[in-house]
């Protein structure tokens, strides 16, 4: 496992350099990455393997010492891609690549893949007409009031008009209103009724006939009230 520089500008620009060992950086004839540019100090850096580990080190040069544009003053640890530079020129980290084990005796098992079938939806296209049709509910119909008297079993005004007169009103002429019942000339319907005076032993059938009597009259009264209703309901029909 060796690590690698390329450089990226300056005199060995393209080039690589491999780094299996500690080396010195700088313009000094014993420097083991020789760099002749004036900028770069005799002593100017230092690379260092700790552990399969590369670092970089600055040894107090007078234009410095950069990974990836910050300048260092200690020991860096250097990554994959990064960019080390000194002075102007730079050189870029390649990390050593990881070798390949080969297990001898161990059978992959082949794994087998089903062909999936994706259903394929198919629109079904309506016509417009079915589709309006079916989405458009029709609005209900109000019915006249004639209509409505002819399917409760009346007769249409055409039918009626031929037999009933009307005058200029709008009375129909020449049609009796039924008249209530006679009233018995013996009972007054404003009247309170007077109980009768009751033995003391028969108290009990008092009661009984004062109650019927009360009875006999609100039913007279109501049968009074429910003929006057029906004449009016009749006038108002045949207006």
């Amino acid at each position: 496992m060796t690590w690698k520089l390329q450089a990226i500008t300056g005199e060995l620009e393209g080039q690589e350099v491999t780094v299996d060992r500690d080396m010195l950086v700088g313009r000094h004839q014993d420097a083991d990455l020789q760099l002749q540019a004036a900028e770069i100090s005799r002593r100017h850096a230092a690379f260092l393997l700790k552990d399969k580990a590369l670092w970089v080190q600055d040894l107090k040069s007078s234009n410095g010492t950069f990974v990836n544009d910050i300048r260092i003053d200690q020991d860096k640890l250097l990554m994959d891609g990064d960019i080390v530079q000194f002075a102007s020129i730079k050189f870029s980290v390649l990390a050593p690549a990881k070798p390949v084990e080969n297990i001898v005796g161990t059978e992959v098992p082949e794994i087998e893949v089903e062909p999936v079938s994706t259903p394929v939806e198919q629109s079904i296209q309506q016509p417009s007409e079915a589709i309006a049709t079916a989405e458009v509910q029709q609005a209900p119909v109000e019915k006249t009031p004639a209509q409505q008297m002819n399917e409760q079993g009346m007769p249409e005004l055409s039918a009626r008009d031929a037999n009933v007169q009307v005058s200029k009103d709008g009375m129909p002429t020449g049609m009796g209103v039924p008249k209530p019942a006679p009233i018995p000339a013996n009972v007054d319907i404003h009247a309170t009724p007077i109980p009768e005076a009751c033995d003391i032993k028969t108290s009990d059938e008092c009661a009984k006939e004062e109650v019927t009597t009360q009875k006999n009259a609100m039913l007279g009264l109501y049968t009074i009230i429910a003929l006057v209703i029906l004449a009016i309901i009749a006038w108002l029909f045949f207006k």
